[in-house]
């Protein structure tokens, strides 16, 4: 990797951090009223996308369109395999959470 690239990753990586730390703690597009059902459906319909998005960059590059990258693609498909772990994770937990609350004692 070059040197130039090196600064800009650096710099992106920077940016990111700072938009972070000033991020209200609500999830945009989230009213105070939502149900957690509706923040979890949104999630799962936004990993969704994100995995259209991925198959169809993925499938662009593979028929030879010359306006898509390989990094690009690659990005694209790290990004759908990160949230869908993270998905499947959380999954994990609620199943863990129900099973704990279904063994309580009455």
């Amino acid at each position: 990797m070059s040197e130039m690239n090196i600064n800009q990753v650096l710099a992106q990586m920077r940016t990111m951090s700072i938009e972070a730390t000033n991020k209200p703690e609500t999830i945009e597009g989230m009213d105070s009223s939502s149900g957690f059902s509706d923040i979890l459906k949104d999630s799962i319909n936004s990993v969704n996308e994100i995995q259209k998005t991925s198959g169809q960059l993925s499938k662009a590059f593979e028929m030879g369109d010359q306006d898509v990258s390989l990094a690009e693609v690659m990005i694209a498909s790290q990004k759908a395999s990160v949230s869908f772990q993270a998905m499947l994770q959380v999954r994990n937990k609620l199943v863990d959470a129900y099973k704990d609350v279904m063994n309580m004692p009455m």
